[in-house]
């Protein structure tokens, strides 16, 4: 009978500690590294993709003398059968029966230890080997800590054959990026509360809509979507025959999104060879080379940058980005929501208080959000949004259903009050921190040239169905004020001679 060390864990970075370990224990027994949270990567909890974790893990086993199977296990939801779930993996990967007659686990992790011990699996210790206590027991994900924080003694604590991979395939820059970035969460999003289901069903609604927008000013080449999605958009470019020749690449940071858009290029959703996506952050760095790129189009991604970052001074480092890659005579198309006009005018909103319930004070929200936020009052959803929103808002109470506040302020609330299936994660975004005024400015300064096809519009059926029957837009002194622009759309010329 075939013997077994079963060897569960991550693996994005391997230890001189760990092949010690291998090597006392393991003797004639193959060892089977389970490699967990294997679909994952470029996120913080998994900044290593599996197929260079395996070639680490193959790299080490050859060096070391060991006899090794690399096996992936994806990941799944939290669940007590872990260790079921990986048996399974390795079974049916490899044909091998694992069982505890013929399999020791090795694993330091108490949780998961505790989950093959109910199996009845002996399990041996790694990192707290008593054995071994003299020496470096510094766990892996420390060691890639260190990488990540620059500290170079990791080196010294990694496997040589780690030190090999990350080097060949330049993974250290890689790795610092992902983990010390500011924005993007722990599994590679923006916000953890975000349902992407629900977005990418938007996204595949308004994809026609978004492509007849901008498709007369895509300047044929090098064509990228910045925040691309699910790809919608570039399912509607792969269709123009005039683009037949040009590259369509996409760049996502929401890893549900990416894999959305992998998926699609392998079941065949493109006829062009040349379409590529990229799992990044655009604002961890340059994506692309210098005066490289014909056509940048981005897509309700702008004031995503400005919310999550560093408000003007994140946006104008993105502005500057697209400018440095785009060629001369090349067009960065950018739509997006805006500020209305004089966004800092004061004016008064009055709300309807009859179209749901008025609590005396906003709720500290957990359970069912939405259904909880659906049932307020646009009155009383105007003190739940000024309660949850991560951005200055004040207002100041008039009568029981008039406030006065800044015509931004209440632009952004009536542009959010209805997303109430996302509430947590809208709250987190300013749409009005820009109006067009501020665009244009932001735009000659750093170089390009603002097309005249630019221009901001007002989605009507959103005031005729969403903003009027509950609300009202005055003067202090109590004229009417008409509905502002919402969205702005512009073209963005880097100029031949720069």
């Amino acid at each position: 009978m075939e013997k077994l060390l079963l060897f569960p864990g991550r693996h994005h970075l391997l230890t001189r500690f760990q092949a010690e370990f291998l090597r006392r224990t393991a003797g004639d027994a193959t060892v089977v590294w389970a490699v967990t949270s294997a679909n994952h990567e470029n996120t913080k909890r998994n900044p290593v993709p599996y197929h260079r974790r395996e070639a680490a893990i193959e790299r080490l086993s050859a060096l070391e003398g060991l006899r090794s199977l690399v096996v992936p296990v994806f990941d799944t939801a939290p669940t007590d059968r872990f260790a079921e779930v990986t048996v399974k993996n390795v079974e049916v990967a490899t044909g091998l029966v694992v069982t505890p007659a013929n399999t020791v686990v090795a694993c330091s992790t108490p949780a998961v230890v505790a989950l093959y011990e109910r199996l009845g699996f002996t399990v041996l210790p790694v990192e707290d080997d008593p054995a071994l206590v003299e020496e470096s027991s510094e766990r892996p994900w420390d060691v890639l800590m260190r990488l990540a924080a620059g500290d170079e003694r990791w080196r010294d604590l990694a496997h040589p054959a780690s030190v090999d991979v990350f080097a060949r395939y330049r993974l250290v820059d890689a790795v610092r990026a992902v983990v010390n970035d500011p924005v993007v969460g722990d599994e590679g999003g923006l916000t953890a509360t975000r349902d992407y289901r629900t977005y990418v069903e938007a996204f595949a609604a308004g994809a026609e809509r978004k492509w007849d927008l901008v498709r007369e000013h895509v300047r044929p080449g090098r064509i990228v979507d910045i925040g691309c999605g699910a790809g919608a958009v570039l399912e509607m470019a792969d269709r123009e025959p005039a683009l037949r020749e040009s590259d369509l690449i996409g760049v996502e940071v929401a890893r549900h999104l990416f894999e959305e858009c992998v998926h699609k290029k392998a079941q065949g959703a493109f006829g062009n060879p040349n379409v590529f996506f990229y799992h990044r952050n655009v604002l961890g760095g340059a994506v692309f080379a210098p005066r490289s790129i014909d056509t940048t189009m981005t897509f309700a991604l702008t004031h995503e940058i400005w919310s999550y970052g560093a408000r003007m001074e994140s946006l104008r480092r993105f502005v500057a980005a697209i400018y440095e890659h785009t060629v001369p005579g090349g067009v960065w198309i950018n739509s997006d929501v805006c500020g209305p006009d004089g966004k800092d005018q004061l004016v008064h909103l009055r709300l309807s208080t009859a179209d749901g319930a008025n609590p005396a004070a906003p709720a500290a929200l957990t359970g069912d959000v939405a259904a909880y936020v659906t049932g307020l009052s646009t009155r009383a959803r105007l003190d739940q949004f000024a309660a949850d929103f991560r951005f200055p808002f004040a207002f100041r109470p008039v009568s029981d259903d008039v406030v006065e506040l800044t015509l931004g302020d209440a632009m952004d609330f009536l542009t959010r009050k209805d997303y109430t299936d996302n509430w947590l994660s809208e709250t987190q975004e300013q749409f009005c921190g820009l109006e067009m005024a501020d665009w244009k400015g932001l735009l000659t300064d750093v170089g390009f040239e603002v097309d005249a096809a630019s221009h901001t519009s007002r989605n009507d059926w959103i005031v005729a169905n969403r903003l009027a029957p509950v609300a009202s837009l005055h003067r202090p002194d109590g004229t009417g004020l008409d509905w502002p622009v919402t969205h702005t759309l512009l073209i963005a010329r880097r100029p031949l001679n720069t």
